[in-house]
């Protein structure tokens, strides 16, 4: 694939969820003078037969404290991946949407490591003014491959 072997590939890994079917291989992408930064990937190689989409995700107690509200939408994010017979580790792409970035963005980056392994999901974070729901502060919507 042109434009990888300038970079590094991270840490390839084949999840296995049971020995009947195959999962998704997946590689980290990291090109040529790209900041290594802990806990999210620049890009991945998803190599498998299905696609989940997950859609966006809040937590439940919208009162709690932020790193509460992340295990809380990761954990859910987890179950709506599990009911699709995907764990957490077939991840390739999440996109975290924070009405104040600066308050959530950084609870996201300490807690996220809880639930997910290198290679790390591409990760894109946004700033919004609102989300659907007025007293939800986070939402994230992942992409899974098997």
């Amino acid at each position: 694939m042109a434009g990888i072997a300038a970079g590094s590939l991270i840490g390839s890994s084949t999840a296995s969820a049971n020995s009947t079917e195959a999962r998704a291989r997946l590689t980290g992408i990291t090109p040529a003078g790209f900041p290594a930064v802990d806990g999210y990937t620049p890009g991945i190689i998803a190599e498998g037969r299905k696609w989940i989409f997950v859609s966006g995700r809040g937590p439940r107690d919208r009162t709690a404290d932020m790193e509460t509200q992340m295990r809380q939408t990761l954990e859910s994010i987890g179950k709506v991946l599990e009911a699709a017979g995907a764990s957490m580790k077939d991840i390739v792409n999440l996109r975290c949407y924070f009405v104040n970035i600066d308050r959530g963005l950084p609870a996201y980056r300490k807690v996220r490591k809880e639930y997910l392994a290198q290679p790390y999901p591409a990760c894109t974070a946004v700033g919004v003014a609102a989300l659907a729901s007025p007293d939800l502060q986070v939402e994230i919507e992942a992409v899974a491959v098997l």
